[in-house]
């Protein structure tokens, strides 16, 4: 609202919903001192082209006379008016009551032509009772030309519930008056005042857009030799913010409210029970609620209004003026908050208070007893913050767990085990009660290190102390026991899922783990479970995998975890579906967000699944240089876990046939040679070496390579290798001059990818040609043009430039019908998901060939695509993903 000391910027947003609102028959303007309340007025009153007339009036400090009142509302109208020379009554006059002069406001403002707009500013500072019962009436009485717009510091002392339920009452408060950060912005540059962008954004969040603030710091920066670091030391401990504030707002308040708000300004939230505890005395929840209705920079921050904080700058000044007039109180209060967090459950605000004092023993003590429970309810952040804050040196015993859980969640994993020790060494000398927490925490920590280390054997042997009741000191705490179990389900489940044997186990565990955390209250563990059951899902059908991978996703979401680590697996597998059935630019979107919630140092594991899966979605737009890097991204990885893993016959067997595709088979073979015969003989090495011999241009050992691929005998992770097989033959037949076999090798690919529409082995394989060869007649067309439509350098409409129109336009409800005709569902399954009878589908699909001029599902598909009725490679997703 400043230009430079004086303080203007656009806020052309906030002038004209004034306006709208004004349009209203009252408006009410509430905020506290210093939100830009009668800057707004002053700009909306003087914008160009306002209609209307304004009767303008300032409350004066302390206004308590009503008649005094009246009379200054009086002539304001008449001026508004254009009778500023009316007689006006004299405070003693005969008839010069406040109630009769009321009655002539009412009267003026009927007989003015034109209407007229009452604009009341300080409304607060009204304290008269009978006053303001009267303005309520003219309020409710204003004749239809007539508005009315009051600004005022805090909720009224009128009963206009009846205008806000008629819709006759608009009212902007403190939130629609607050600085954006991009007016903050504004504000800066037209001061002429040069900030990084993260000292405008640093700036916005100290000051919370408060107008009064903000303008304070400007006038502080114009006058700093280092815009920057005043910033980063702007607080409500500013002489010229406190000062403000002090006068403004402390000192307006009685006794009683300033120690109050002295008392209570240490916790960063505060309860009315909480405030009792700290002021000494009852009545403090009725005092917060007044203060928030006051504007006194106090707000609720539950819905319930049980909880309230205060504004940034607020709290900063009341600690200074804490410690400045009462030091000696200030341990004491820490205290007494820590006592009341800790009592209800809520140790990190406790453990701040006790670091506030320096109790580092205390401190320590408390963080360690409760890292674990935390780090279950997903606040790892929580407890890194609590763990910074302890000064440097600090490494006493009991914290070496702490630490050891944070380097895990960092994934440090060596430097986790290494303090893993340490505090398994020190539990023994803990007293009972802490030894079996300490413990659990422990024997916790050692399984998901195990588990993320890849080895199985050792999870399993671990998950039997872990799981079994009674196997441990920690089983007499039920509620520790239960947690221990689903950390064990989790970690097991997970270990299984990651396992080449792909055990149904895993899903049954994580199923389990997922239940049993729900039951006990531990949504991040259940978010845990949901996210590895997406993986092991990777052996199912594709809507399968999407739907779990989907459900832990919105369950995550629902508690703030979308960008969570835990969430990774969920997010890498469902981008990875994707890839495969040609959602590439979907895939991507995914993949993207999987790195926000995986950052590349965070440990092995997920590491090589987001690096495999980025892998192939460069492989299948044809980006084999790129290709080629991710894959060795993720072998680097792979060779960081102990033991094999689901996925590592696959990415070997990728890095090889992306080595030998860019022409590098030398280096291939020399990696080929140098591999274990277990992992040799898989199916997905088999397809490598075929590969490398198509490269070098050996069709016939090709073929010797994938044929005990094609019988059977070699052991695969999945139909997808023998998909794979199957047109690395076609391609290899083809080289032989035998068209046929060929194409025969292409059908049964596409027979195999028909059920989960794959599209990825077309493209790993460079399968364009082999597809294009195909006769029309296909059965499996519409799959065919799906995946020419995806592959780089073809055409899903074959060639086909200008296609004849059809017979006649699809009406809207033939057009949903199609749109689930490139799927594998059924007719019942389509008339299921729109909601329609099977015969209804039926009659459409009849219309639609007949509009089309086809025969046949698969015809009308490849027609619609050439028609662009239908967009290549996107089908529509069931409802259930």
């Amino acid at each position: 609202m400043d230009r430079a000391v004086s303080g203007w910027i656009d806020r052309g947003d906030l002038v004209a919903a004034l306006d709208r609102a004004a349009a209203g028959k009252v408006t009410v303007i509430s905020a506290p001192a210093g939100s830009g309340k009668t800057s707004l007025l002053r700009a909306w009153a003087n914008r160009p082209g306002r209609p209307g007339r304004l009767a303008v009036m300032q409350v004066q400090p302390g206004q308590h006379d009503a008649q005094l009142f009246w009379l200054t509302l009086l002539d304001a109208v008449r001026r508004a008016a254009g009778r500023p020379g009316d007689a006006e009554p004299s405070a003693t006059a005969p008839g010069s009551d406040a109630a009769v002069l009321a009655g002539r406001v009412l009267s003026e403002l009927t007989e003015a032509r034109g209407g007229i707009t009452l604009v009341i500013d300080d409304l607060h500072e009204l304290s008269s009772p009978e006053a303001a019962v009267q303005l309520t009436r003219l309020l409710a009485s204003l004749p239809p030309q007539a508005h009315a717009v009051l600004a005022t510091r805090h909720e009224l002392p009128m009963r206009l519930h009846r205008l806000r339920l008629a819709g006759a009452l608009a009212e902007i408060r403190a939130a629609e008056l607050r600085f954006s950060e991009r007016e903050t912005r504004a504000l800066l540059a037209a001061s002429g005042i040069a900030l990084s962008e993260g000292g405008v954004a640093l700036l916005h969040q100290r000051t919370e857009g408060w107008a009064a603030g903000l303008r304070l710091a400007v006038l502080a920066l114009a006058r700093h030799p280092d815009p920057e670091r005043f910033v980063a030391e702007f607080s409500g401990s500013d002489r010229t913010v406190a000062g403000y504030l002090l006068a403004e707002m402390l000192d307006r308040q009685p006794a009683a409210v300033q120690d109050l708000l002295l008392r209570t300004c240490l916790p960063d939230r505060i309860n009315g029970e909480l405030a009792d505890l700290l002021t000494g005395r009852p009545g403090s929840q009725r005092i917060l609620l007044d203060l928030e209705d006051a504007n006194a920079f106090v707000v609720s921050v539950d819905s319930g209004r049980t909880w309230f904080r205060y504004h940034r700058l607020l709290t900063d000044f009341l600690r200074l003026e804490l410690r400045r007039t009462r030091p000696e109180e200030v341990p004491a209060l820490h205290r007494q908050a820590a006592g009341w967090f800790t009592g209800h459950g809520q140790v990190a605000d406790a453990i701040r208070h006790i670091q506030a004092v320096g109790d580092w023993p205390d401190a320590t003590r408390l963080l360690a007893d409760h890292s674990f429970s935390m780090m279950l309810d997903g606040r790892a952040q929580t407890v890194q913050a609590l763990l910074g804050a302890f000064p440097p040196g600090s490494d006493h015993p009991e914290l070496a767990l702490v630490r050891a859980m944070n380097d895990y969640i960092l994934g440090h994993l060596d430097d986790a085990a290494a303090r893993l020790a340490v505090a398994e060494s020190h539990v023994e000398t803990a007293p009972p009660d802490r030894r079996r927490r300490l413990g659990g925490a422990i024997a916790a920590l050692k399984v998901s290190l195990a588990r993320r280390r890849g080895q199985l054997t050792d999870v399993r042997e671990q998950v039997k102390s872990l799981a079994a009741p009674g196997a441990g000191d920690w089983s007499e705490d039920i509620a520790l026991g239960r947690d221990l179990r689903a950390v064990a389900l989790l970690n097991l489940g997970t270990a299984e899922a990651w396992s080449p044997e792909g055990s149904a186990d895993a899903e049954r565990h994580l199923q389990e783990g997922a239940a049993l955390a729900r039951e006990i209250g531990r949504p991040y563990v259940e978010v845990g479970c949901l996210a590895q059951l997406g993986f092991a899902s990777k052996i199912r059908p594709f809507a399968t995998t999407q739907r779990r991978c989907r459900e832990a996703i919105t369950l995550a979401e629902r508690y703030g975890w979308g960008a969570e680590r835990v969430l990774a697996p969920a997010l890498i597998t469902l981008a990875g579906t994707l890839i495969w059935t040609g959602e590439l630019d979907e895939g991507e979107r995914w993949l993207r967000r999987a790195l926000r919630a995986w950052p590349a140092d965070t440990g092995p594991d997920i590491g090589l699944l987001l690096h495999h899966t980025t892998g192939i979605l460069q492989a299948c737009r044809g980006r084999h240089h790129e290709a080629l890097q991710e894959f060795a991204r993720a072998d680097r990885l792979q060779s960081q876990l102990a033991g094999a893993h689901a996925l590592a016959s696959q990415l070997t067997g990728w890095l090889l046939a992306t080595q030998a595709r860019l022409g590098r088979t030398d280096e291939a073979r020399a990696a080929l040679a140098a591999l274990d015969d277990e992992r040799a003989g898989s199916g997905e090495i088999s397809n490598a070496r075929a590969v490398i011999c198509l490269a070098d241009g050996d069709p016939a050992a090709a073929l010797h390579a994938l044929r005990e691929v094609l019988d059977g005998t070699a052991p695969v992770i999945g139909y997808v290798t023998v998909l794979e097989a199957r047109l690395l033959a076609g391609l290899a037949h083809r080289e032989l001059g035998d068209q046929r076999a060929a194409n025969q090798a292409a059908e049964r690919a596409l027979a195999l990818a028909e059920a989960d529409r794959l599209v990825l082995p077309f493209a790993m394989t460079s399968a364009r040609d082999l597809l294009a060869a195909l006769p029309a007649h296909t059965r499996h067309a519409a799959l065919r043009a799906d995946i020419l439509g995806v592959l780089p350098g073809s055409s899903p409409a074959d060639g086909r430039r200008d296609p004849a129109p059809p017979a006649g336009p699809l009406s809207p409800s033939e057009l949903r019908v199609l749109r689930y005709l490139p799927t594998n569902l059924s007719r019942p399954q389509i008339a299921g998901h729109l909601s329609v009878s099977p015969s209804t589908v039926d009659t459409h699909v009849r219309s639609i060939y007949a509009k089309l001029q086809v025969r046949d599902r698969s015809a009308a598909v490849q027609r619609a695509r050439e028609l662009r009725l239908l967009a290549a490679g996107r089908a529509p997703r069931p409802a259930t993903m």
